[in-house]
Protein backbone atom coordinates (compact mmCIF):
# COMPACT_ATOMS: atom_id res chain seq x y z
CA UNK A 1 0.00 0.00 0.00
CA UNK A 2 1.45 3.87 -1.07
CA UNK A 3 1.34 6.56 -2.29
CA UNK A 4 2.33 8.14 -5.57
CA UNK A 5 4.39 11.53 -5.89
CA UNK A 6 4.06 12.34 -9.46
CA UNK A 7 7.04 15.40 -8.87
CA UNK A 8 9.54 16.20 -6.25
CA UNK A 9 7.99 19.26 -6.16
CA UNK A 10 4.75 18.01 -4.89
CA UNK A 11 3.64 18.54 -1.28
CA UNK A 12 0.83 16.02 -1.97
CA UNK A 13 0.25 13.05 -3.24
CA UNK A 14 -1.91 10.50 -4.55
CA UNK A 15 -3.36 7.59 -2.31
CA UNK A 16 -3.20 4.41 -4.15
CA UNK A 17 -5.75 2.46 -2.23
CA UNK A 18 -8.36 3.68 0.45
CA UNK A 19 -6.25 5.21 3.33
CA UNK A 20 -7.01 5.19 7.32
CA UNK A 21 -6.10 7.07 9.90
CA UNK A 22 -2.40 6.41 12.04
CA UNK A 23 -1.28 4.37 8.15
CA UNK A 24 2.41 5.08 7.26
CA UNK A 25 2.62 5.65 3.66
CA UNK A 26 5.72 5.48 1.45
CA UNK A 27 6.70 6.39 -1.98
CA UNK A 28 10.37 5.92 -2.22
CA UNK A 29 12.31 8.21 0.40
CA UNK A 30 9.06 9.89 1.32
CA UNK A 31 7.14 8.83 3.74
CA UNK A 32 3.98 10.24 5.46
CA UNK A 33 1.69 9.13 8.86
CA UNK A 34 -2.24 9.46 7.13
CA UNK A 35 -4.59 11.61 9.68
CA UNK A 36 -7.24 11.12 8.15
CA UNK A 37 -9.71 8.56 6.16
CA UNK A 38 -8.12 9.21 2.37
CA UNK A 39 -10.54 7.06 -0.34
CA UNK A 40 -8.17 5.78 -3.20
CA UNK A 41 -7.10 8.81 -5.81
CA UNK A 42 -7.50 11.54 -3.21
CA UNK A 43 -5.06 13.61 -2.21
CA UNK A 44 -2.84 13.60 0.94
CA UNK A 45 -0.57 15.94 2.09
CA UNK A 46 3.24 15.35 2.51
CA UNK A 47 4.30 18.36 5.09
CA UNK A 48 2.66 20.78 6.54
CA UNK A 49 0.68 23.94 3.55
CA UNK A 50 -0.01 26.84 5.77
CA UNK A 51 -3.36 28.80 5.19
CA UNK A 52 -3.06 30.60 1.48
CA UNK A 53 -0.10 28.58 0.43
CA UNK A 54 0.19 26.88 -3.26
CA UNK A 55 -1.01 23.34 -3.04
CA UNK A 56 1.90 21.20 -5.57
CA UNK A 57 0.56 18.64 -7.87
CA UNK A 58 2.47 17.41 -11.16
CA UNK A 59 5.33 20.12 -10.11
CA UNK A 60 2.38 23.20 -10.35
CA UNK A 61 0.19 25.04 -7.93
CA UNK A 62 -3.11 23.16 -8.39
CA UNK A 63 -5.05 25.77 -5.86
CA UNK A 64 -4.26 26.66 -2.58
CA UNK A 65 -5.17 25.63 1.10
CA UNK A 66 -8.17 27.21 2.42
CA UNK A 67 -6.55 26.42 5.60
CA UNK A 68 -3.61 25.38 7.06
CA UNK A 69 -3.39 21.25 5.98
CA UNK A 70 -1.10 18.92 8.03
CA UNK A 71 1.13 16.61 6.89
CA UNK A 72 -1.09 13.37 6.52
CA UNK A 73 -4.22 14.94 5.82
CA UNK A 74 -6.80 14.65 3.62
CA UNK A 75 -6.74 17.14 0.58
CA UNK A 76 -9.91 17.72 -1.07
CA UNK A 77 -12.19 20.52 -1.74
CA UNK A 78 -13.01 21.21 1.81
CA UNK A 79 -9.71 22.59 2.49
CA UNK A 80 -8.31 23.44 -1.59
CA UNK A 81 -9.26 26.17 -3.60
CA UNK A 82 -8.42 25.07 -7.10
CA UNK A 83 -7.00 27.81 -9.09
CA UNK A 84 -7.62 25.68 -12.38
CA UNK A 85 -10.65 27.57 -14.59
CA UNK A 86 -11.27 30.65 -11.95
CA UNK A 87 -11.77 33.14 -13.98
CA UNK A 88 -11.55 35.51 -10.47
CA UNK A 89 -8.40 34.20 -9.91
CA UNK A 90 -6.68 34.78 -13.53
Amino acid sequence: MGILVIDPRDNVAVALASVEPGMTLQAGDTMVRALDTIPAGHKIALRDIPAGAPVIKYGEAIGRAKASILAGSHVHVHNLDSLRGRGDLV
